[in-house]
């Protein structure tokens, strides 16, 4: 997704569109909806918080997952880590899961206390799968002989060993 669709109010509108897509959407939501409507314009995220928060409570589990939260604007991502936070504070049963490189961890434990990190990290394997798959994809192929080929992987993979 483009950062600039990234953005907070963005965000929590699709987080609470798929959480009322497949069920009866709540009274409260659908006055609130109607009511922006009639007014011409899109719920403000005030609202759309409001909306996350009844949406939350109406439903018995409720499991959030972002993914790549280091493509935020540095200056959104605290605004969206503080409403997901207090979206979900009375919510016991209702689990987030965040994905993103390791320079967004120190944020995220800012607004989550408890929360657990999972180190991610490729294998060898994987960044030959990729590398390949990504030389497959060269236009010209023909400009590349077969030991060109396993040169640029053998010097990737090297490179990666030294990091």
């Amino acid at each position: 997704m483009a950062q600039k669709e990234q953005s907070v109010i963005n965000v929590m509108a699709a987080i609470l569109k798929q959480l009322v897509g497949r069920s009866e959407v709540p009274k409260d939501i659908s006055e609130d909806i109607r009511e922006a409507f009639h007014e011409r314009r899109r719920p403000l995220l005030p609202d759309l918080v409001k909306m996350l928060r009844i949406a939350i409570a109406s439903l018995p589990r409720v499991f959030i997952c972002i993914d790549g939260l280091d493509e935020f604007l540095p200056k959104d991502l605290p605004e969206l880590l503080e409403l997901l936070r207090d979206s979900v504070r009375e919510s016991p049963t209702t689990r987030i899961f965040l994905t993103g490189r390791p320079h967004v961890k120190e944020t995220v434990q800012r607004y989550f206390t408890k929360v657990v990190v999972i180190p991610i990290s490729p294998t060898r394997d994987d960044i030959r799968n990729y590398v390949e798959m990504r030389l497959d994809r060269d236009e010209e192929p023909d400009a590349m002989n077969k030991d060109l080929r396993a040169d640029i992987v053998k010097m990737i993979l090297d490179k990666m060993s030294d990091m």
